[in-house]
């Protein structure tokens, strides 16, 4: 089945922390359950300001990544969004 929200549709978020807060769909994640079908019920949207989470980050090697303290969207289950406008093609 699938969802009504898409990547670049405005949402509200319905129920916890972040209530009342509206925002862009920055991505749509779908997981797939054992069969390899997408479970409706492991869908999650990143809204951008929505949910930031902090993510302490170290020097991996030689690689340049970003290092310290990084703050970024965390995910937010479908159920908890309400779809405010949507971005027509």
């Amino acid at each position: 089945m699938k969802s009504k929200i898409r990547q670049g549709d405005t949402v509200e978020v319905m129920s916890g922390n972040y209530k009342g807060e509206s925002g862009e769909v920055q991505s749509v994640i779908c997981k797939k359950n054992d069969r390899g079908h997408e479970d409706p019920n492991k869908t999650y949207v990143i809204i951008a300001g929505v949910n930031l989470i902090k993510k302490h980050q170290r020097r991996t090697g030689n690689v340049k990544t970003q290092v310290g303290i990084i703050e970024r969207e965390g995910p937010i289950h479908i159920s908890n969004v309400r779809l405010i406008s949507s971005q027509e093609d």
